[in-house]
């Protein structure tokens, strides 16, 4: 019997409710963590795969581009045209990597399980 005389539950059922709370409240938090650890890494994976294929189209366009204008110019300028395309693309790899450094900086990983177990913390401070 878990219930004593006024109907209200003992002690031992008490407890098990929390700890069956304290469970759930477990297994619940592992699920959402379990979801963006997915999540993550298929986002991940989109990322690196479209940054190689627009690395590799990009940089035999630019080569190509690159040879057409060179041999554009007459022979003894050629090598001056090369400098130039050489600092031109120097300038867009500096440009690309700040971007790059930005973009992969911004997003926040597993930030919905961080802000759970934050109001979780909370909640329990809030009991005392």
């Amino acid at each position: 019997m878990a219930e004593d005389d006024n109907g209200r539950p003992g002690l031992g059922e008490m407890i098990r409710r929390v700890a069956r709370t304290g469970f759930a409240a477990l297994q619940n938090r592992g699920e959402l963590f379990s979801v963006e650890w997915q999540e993550e890494k298929i986002r991940l994976t989109e990322a690196v795969v479209c940054a190689a294929v627009a690395a590799l189209l990009g940089v035999l366009g630019l080569g190509m581009l690159t040879a057409f204008f060179i041999l554009l110019f007459r022979p003894d300028l050629r090598i001056y045209a090369l400098a130039g395309f050489a600092v031109l693309y120097l300038a867009g790899a500096v440009v690309a990597w700040t971007n790059l450094k930005g973009l992969l900086t911004k997003h926040e990983p597993f930030a919905e399980t961080i802000d759970q177990v934050r109001k979780d913390a909370e909640w329990l401070d809030s009991l005392r």
